[in-house]
């Protein structure tokens, strides 16, 4: 299928299935940039009630960046991966001291943030202030991968990368046919797709998540969860009250400590 053919088809699925969803057609980079950190490996259907709680509670990149973490940390409850709340919050705070509270518009500055990456900054960009930028993350890769590699497998970006930057509007005389609305159509086909096919598996960026029950992930939620709840504890208080192997304890601990969740005074681990 040629580019036009591929444009045209995007943007008709948009027009009658486009989703409305309560971060899109805004300009708020801290509400979009709280989206978009939601949205890195969750579902919608999670996102929604946690975004509208997390909203409401942090209305203002300076309110989030004022916040305790402990405060944040019991907002995020639900959505896993804290290291983005924790991320979020030090972002937050390096806008509001920094930047005087006003989001940089280039993509390098934004990239030098805690936890923005390529694909965040690209949303970013587009999103808030529909700046042609490009970007790629899961549900545009199924779109490209579908229409331009069907037969394919193990697809890199490196060559997605190249049909993205054709595809995004460079001259746009209504704001709705800019890049803001063209990467919402895109994400809207890939979710139509995944129902179906999934064709981002077929991308040597995909990753299968493992099982959470008795995983890693899911000891590093029970001890956070546990001095959310108590407060500070120490080694062995945590260990007696999970049940967990004191090796599995000591590293998760030592892990949220290097990335800023914990910190430890002598033998007494606590929220930052």
């Amino acid at each position: 299928m040629d580019v036009q053919k591929f444009k045209k088809t995007i943007w008709s699925y948009y027009r009658a299935h486009g989703r409305k969803l309560p971060w899109r057609h805004i300009s708020d980079p801290y509400k979009i940039l709280v989206s978009e950190t939601m949205l890195q490996q969750t579902q919608v259907a999670r996102v929604l009630k946690k975004y509208a709680e997390f909203i409401t509670k942090f209305p203002t990149v300076t309110s989030l960046a004022k916040s305790p973490l402990k405060e944040v940390l019991i907002a995020w409850q639900g959505l896993g991966y804290n290291r983005r709340a924790v991320n979020l919050k030090k972002t937050a705070e390096e806008i509001t001291n920094n930047f005087k509270g006003k989001f940089p518009q280039e993509r390098d500055v934004l990239l030098r943030l805690p936890g923005i990456g390529q694909s965040t900054a690209g949303a970013l960009l587009s999103f808030t202030w529909n700046i042609p930028t490009t970007f790629i993350e899961t549900n545009i890769r199924s779109a490209f991968i579908h229409f331009f590699f069907p037969r394919s497998h193990k697809v890199d970006d490196k060559k997605l990368l190249p049909l993205i930057e054709q595809t995004v509007p460079k001259i746009f005389t209504l704001p709705e046919k800019g890049p803001r609305d063209w990467y919402y159509a895109l994400m809207d086909y890939g979710v139509m797709l995944k129902q179906s096919e999934n064709p981002s598996r077929k991308s040597t960026h995909h990753l299968k998540q493992s099982s959470f029950k008795g995983s890693h992930r899911e000891k590093r939620s029970f001890i956070l969860k546990h001095l959310l709840r108590t407060g500070p504890q120490t080694y062995e208080e945590i260990v007696k009250a999970l049940s967990l192997k004191k090796q599995d304890v000591k590293l998760v601990l030592n892990a949220y400590v290097v990335e800023g969740v914990l910190t430890k005074k002598q033998d007494i681990y606590m929220i930052v």
